[in-house]
């Protein structure tokens, strides 16, 4: 009978709940936007604990904590592995943390039963993969794999004004936004990419299973929609007189739910989380609204195709109601694969271990689908109690991480 390692579980959901006291909102919530005074300290809290692991840590000029232990031979490609600390603006203790920490007790584990590897092991803790500060997520991996320019963290601002460049100058540990080119990687220096990630949906938890292995990712677009109409007074300008954005946004707002409703086996997901009018006076008529949309789809040609079919209704409503529009476009990411190998491997793994794990598509985006421009990837994900996540209630036994852990440290070692 195969014998597996064992992590130290108990160490691992311990260092979850430390670190979800940094940002701690409530009794369970957190609040730990990228580049805040909250994320800098949960940045040096992972940092003591990889170092503790055996990991010599640095910082790239993205923002991205990096920990690496060498191999016997240091010139092979490393195997990388990880997921991101920041959170929502009131998220859960789980989502991507769970991969950092379990990361990281991988490595503790190969340093604590002195097993030997010849590849190099990293663990990464990205920068911003939320977007909840800028806007636009997935940052430390978009900018990894070369597609951030310094130009652009400079159009980048918070709600503060602050912009993206500014709040990297500013955050030390020798982060320098103007040399960003020299932390991209080239696909040569990285072996696989692998990442442990909560659900975030009910699948594993309705079928009663502690694991599943990720095959795809759908790939999300982010915009945002700005309508134009005419400023006016709340009790003199008749209903029927009005050039009124926030009831054009309103309409689109229902036409997107429709239109991405039209087929109920696909699998494209529409989500509107943020709108704001100005000047934002209760007793103003608008003169402008915005608002986002959230795109996704595992079928890159259906979420174009919807995209199409909204900026057509966009168009309409707005010539209807006299009001002009824009559309930014803040990011469009491909859905990719998994490696193959890389699932069956877990595969192997999991049914070795007598887990029955699932194979499944994730509908989130995750840091590993950047990953994939430069390098093979393979996700696990952990169950999650009633799919919740990116709110206070998000939740994840022990036991199931400890399960994610082990075949994340499984599939390592069949590879350094």
């Amino acid at each position: 009978m195969q014998t597996f390692y064992k992590i130290n579980s108990k160490r691992v959901y311990s260092r979850i709940m430390e670190l979800a006291e940094i940002g701690k909102v409530g009794d369970t919530g957190v609040k730990r936007p990228a580049l805040t005074k909250e994320d800098k300290e949960g940045q040096l809290l992972a940092t003591k604990w990889m170092e503790e692991a055996g990991l010599t840590v640095s910082h790239d000029h993205f923002g991205n904590v990096i920990g690496r232990k060498e191999g016997k031979d240091p010139s092979l490609p490393s195997v990388m592995l990880g997921s991101h600390i920041d959170s929502v603006l009131n998220g859960g203790r789980f989502d991507g943390i769970i991969g950092v920490i379990g990361a990281i007790e991988v490595v503790q584990t190969i340093t604590d039963e002195n097993i030997s590897h010849d590849h190099p092991i990293e663990v990464v803790a990205f920068c911003e993969e939320e977007g909840s500060r800028f806007n636009d997520g997935l940052f430390g991996s978009r900018g990894m794999i070369g597609q951030i320019d310094v130009g652009s963290l400079k159009k980048r601002f918070d709600d503060n004004g602050i912009s993206r460049y500014e709040a990297l100058k500013t955050f030390g540990f020798g982060i320098d936004p103007d040399k960003i080119n020299e932390s991209v990687r080239k696909k040569n220096e990285i072996k696989l990419f692998l990442e442990m990630h909560i659900e975030q949906g009910p699948y594993l938890d309705e079928t009663n299973q502690p694991v599943g292995i990720v095959k795809g990712i759908a790939g999300p677009a982010w915009y945002t929609i700005s309508l134009e109409g005419v400023a006016g007074h709340a009790g003199t300008v008749p209903m029927g007189m009005r050039q009124d954005p926030m009831v054009g946004a309103a309409e689109i707002i229902t036409e997107i739910e429709k239109i991405c409703k039209q087929d109920p086996e696909a699998d494209t997901v529409a989500t509107v989380g943020r709108i704001q009018s100005f000047p934002g006076g209760s007793n103003i008529i608008p003169a402008k609204v915005e608002f986002s949309l959230d795109l996704r789809d595992i079928d890159r040609e259906r979420r174009q195709n919807r995209y199409d079919e909204i900026k057509e209704k966009i168009k309409n409503v707005c010539a209807a109601r006299k009001l002009s529009y824009s559309i930014e476009t803040n990011m469009e990411i491909d859905p990719v694969p998994c490696s193959e190998k890389l699932v069956k491997t877990f595969l192997d793994v999991s049914k070795a271990k007598g887990i029955n794990a699932p194979i499944m598509i994730s509908g989130a985006g995750h840091d590993a689908m950047l990953m994939a421009a430069i390098t093979d990837i393979g996700m696990v994900f952990v169950r999650c109690k009633d799919g919740i996540s990116h709110q206070p209630n998000e939740f994840a036994t022990e036991e199931d991480i400890a399960i994610g852990t082990e075949l994340l440290l499984e599939a390592v070692l069949q590879h350094i």
